[in-house]
């Protein structure tokens, strides 16, 4: 009976470790990681426990792909992507799914926020084939990496079947496959511009065009709500910059008016954290209030440089608010130790999307105590909830002066009592499971940032805004720049690495250019000259005039592309075409500053076809068709008079200054003992020198 037992203890103990072994072989769960746990980026990192053989885009994929003649499958996302988390959820981490990706695919996992050249490529493939674009990006690709077939988001039953369907068609009609791959990698092809003499260049720069391309845009603004018209809003700072610039340059109210709707909307709805401060990503519906709640450092280093000017032209205590609480987030949640920003906030928290930011009107009591109904009220909170039940969005329909008015409070008395039930709100929201950060840093995003900084630094006058832009700028400096004017696109654990991309460059560029401007410090227009010195000798089409998107002696894709269109950020070509001007402007170098009127000139047919496509193209053409200003403050006190000038709203303006000696050109023989003269010029004539800052401005006058 004892040995029959022992057989069957036996017996039972063998099945249960085949059973546990299949468990194990059925779920995935081995115990062991992909080669992703290797990965420099958080979002690749998070899917190395993936049942899936992912590669990092690399020369070994794509020779494992040519070897076995599979076809590639590249999925691309980012770390604060909701729908990317539930597609890994859902597919990536089924076995069932997996087994077919690695039997039947090469299969790539890329971070778009690390390598957006390969992003771009894809996506252009996927709005080619659908028109659609979004997050996760599923692209299919021969070995060559050439792509024939994409989308975005699937369900589980609809990706194996897609799987599934790709792989036997791959197989039974690979010539037919190949056919589609390369029709759509021509039709994929960097548009032809041609390179347009100087003189020509100048000649299309006009108002009339500018005036065109303004109208047409602004057709495209939602009147009522703000932004751009659609179901979906997203912040785009770059319209809101178009419209203050034109209502400056030409005085057009409707500009203003339509400039501070989006601005005052965005500022009172959902998609702004009324709590911890910051903007999310986009709105779901149109009118602002119900974010997804990803929070992006570049649209929030944009934004603060937005308010922040238009506060210049108001001085709307609301536009001052937001900035201030703005920094307080980036501060407090993006920081790095060391130095730098890191890149963005996730909308998925441990209990859900969402979940962290939203409130049900009893807790909201509980945390507030008395007068509880005053902030409810405010804030739009029910019962019932404003957005799934119960739970409720905070966004405000008034500001919280003409709030007071109407329930006949003192405006002081309502500020103070709503700041300390705020404080209350966000010492409980910190009680909560945080979202992740995604601790990677972005050269671009970073410089979007120290720009918002200076920016700010203008308006407001708060030194701490400059030692802020000071501190961003030196961590760049450190190490992420290198001594030839290159830059790195990540800095991660210690490290720079990826070479950087050509919104790296214009954007750095940028962020000096304007540290300069507001601090006078040469050191700072010096590096700026460094980096488009760079980025010229590096990436510059000479065929056309325009930049590759990515260093193409360092390109391992399959094309070269020449961004023009706006996305997430503006187009990196317009934003170099200011950078060239300027520095061509303050090194009197004209081949810059004629390179940059031609970049406008060359692409001017496209923008006018596209214009809601294009605006920063639109805001250079303006920035053209106006008359354009150098601004030079030479003596004792130009650090001083800087201070005051940058105060003001000045689009169409280059600033340079020296308290002592003259080390730009336009600054030669304009120094005068015992004096600060303040010089307003136009294409290097300047007028009658001002010791008085007044006498200046009233010098600086559009299309004067």
């Amino acid at each position: 009976m004892l040995q029959k037992n022992q057989k069957w203890q036996t017996v039972a103990a063998a099945v249960v470790i085949f059973s546990a072994w299949l468990l194990v072989a059925c779920s995935g769960i081995t115990g062991k990681k992909n080669r992703l746990q290797y990965a420099s980026s958080p979002y690749l990192q998070e899917h190395a426990d993936n049942p899936v053989d992912w590669y990092e885009w690399g020369q070994e994929a794509l020779d494992k792909a040519k070897k076995e003649n599979k076809p590639l499958l590249i999925s691309i996302g980012y770390a604060s992507c909701h729908w990317c988390h539930e597609m890994e959820k859902e597919s990536f981490m089924d076995t069932a799914v997996a087994r077919i990706m690695n039997e039947k695919f090469v299969c790539i996992k890329v971070d778009r926020e690390e390598r957006p050249d390969i992003d771009n490529i894809y996506m252009n493939a996927l709005q080619l084939i659908s028109g659609n674009a979004g997050w996760p990006l599923n692209a299919f690709a021969l070995p060559d990496g050439k792509p024939f077939f994409a989308g975005t988001y699937y369900t589980n039953k609809s990706w194996k079947s897609l799987l599934q369907s790709i792989s036997n068609t791959y197989a039974t009609k690979n010539q037919l496959v190949i056919t589609q791959a390369n029709a759509l990698v021509n039709g994929m092809v960097t548009d032809e511009f041609r390179l347009i003499d100087t003189a020509a260049a100048v000649a299309k720069t006009k108002k009339e065009t500018y005036a065109q391309l303004f109208d047409s845009i602004y057709t495209q603004v939602d009147l009522r709500n703000g932004g751009l018209k659609g179901t979906q809003k997203f912040p785009t700072p770059a319209l809101a910059e178009l419209l203050l610039q034109h209502f400056y340059v030409t005085g057009e109210q409707r500009a203003l008016e339509a400039a501070r709707t989006m601005l005052n909307k965005m500022a009172m709805g959902g998609i702004y954290d009324h709590i911890g401060g910051g903007f999310a990503r986009y709105t779901t519906d149109s009118l602002w209030r119900i974010p997804h709640f990803e929070k992006m450092l570049y649209d929030n280093g944009q934004l603060i440089s937005l308010y922040a000017h238009a506060y210049q032209l108001t001085k709307d205590q609301l536009y001052k608010d937001v900035v201030a609480e703005t920094i307080a987030f980036v501060e407090k949640t993006l920081l790095a130790q060391g130095g730098g920003y890191y890149s963005s906030v996730n909308a998925d928290a441990e209990e859900g999307e969402g979940e962290y930011y939203v409130w049900k009107a009893n807790e909201l009591k509980k945390i507030v105590g008395t007068d509880n109904q005053l902030l409810l009220e405010y804030f739009n909170v029910s019962e019932k909830g404003n957005w799934q039940q119960p739970k409720n969005i905070l966004y405000i329909n008034q500001t919280a002066s003409t709030f007071a008015i109407r329930k006949k409070m003192l405006i002081e008395d309502f500020r103070k009592y709503l700041a300390n039930a705020k404080a209350k709100i966000l010492s409980a929201r910190n009680e909560r499971k945080k979202p992740t950060v995604d601790t990677k840093i972005v050269t671009a995003w970073n410089a979007i940032l120290l720009k918002g900084y200076a920016d700010a630094y203008a308006a407001f006058g708060d030194p701490v805004y400059l030692q802020k832009a000071m501190a961003c700028a030196g961590f760049i400096e450190r190490n992420i720049l290198g001594k030839d004017g290159s830059l790195k696109r990540i800095y991660k654990d210690g490290k720079a690495n990826i070479e950087g991309f050509l919104d790296d460059y214009a954007w750095t560029a940028t962020a000096f250019i304007r540290l300069y401007e507001v601090s006078l410090e040469q050191k700072w227009i010096d590096v700026a000259k460094n980096i488009t010195q760079y980025a010229t000798n590096h990436f510059l089409d000479k065929k056309t005039g325009l930049f590759y998107y990515a260093d193409p002696q360092k390109n391992d894709l399959i094309m070269r592309k020449t961004p023009i269109t706006d996305d997430d950020l503006p187009a990196a070509n317009a934003v170099m075409a200011k950078v060239l001007y300027t520095i061509g402007t303050i090194y009197n170098q004209e081949d810059y500053s004629n390179q940059a009127i031609r970049m406008v000139a060359s692409v001017e047919k496209r923008v006018k076809e596209f214009p809601r496509y294009h605006i920063q193209w639109a805001a250079m053409t303006g920035f053209f068709a106006a008359n354009t200003y150098e601004v030079v403050i030479t003596g004792k006190d130009a650090l001083v008079q800087n201070m005051l000038l940058q105060e003001y709203y000045l689009p169409t303006s280059i600033t340079m200054g020296s308290t002592i000696g003259e080390p730009l050109p336009l600054m030669q023989q304009k120094q005068v003992n015992g004096k600060t003269l303040i010089y307003v010029c136009t294409n290097k004539l300047c007028k009658r020198p001002e010791e008085e800052l007044p006498r200046a401005i009233d010098q600086i006058k559009p299309n004067n």
